[in-house]
């Protein structure tokens, strides 16, 4: 399957925002996946980029992280 590469830039946008804020936040992948809501390994992969994650998704790590959902995918 070949991606559009529009979307692989915001796949990797989001993924390097979610874990560079969670990370300034001293905050694990477990602890944000427990407070999302969503499963550890699903969170590991939209830190690589390899998920595509629902708006639901989003919002809520936007609001474990305690960030506007515009930060998480701004660059």
């Amino acid at each position: 399957m070949v991606l559009d590469p529009a979307m692989q830039d915001w796949r990797a946008i989001l993924g390097r925002n979610v874990r560079k804020i969670r990370q300034q936040r001293r905050m694990t992948q477990e602890k944000l996946a427990f407070e999302a809501e969503i499963d550890l390994t699903y969170v590991g992969g939209i830190e690589r980029g390899k998920r595509n994650p629902s708006l639901m998704v989003m919002a809520r790590i936007a609001e474990a992280l305690s960030v506007p959902l515009t930060k998480l995918i701004s660059e």
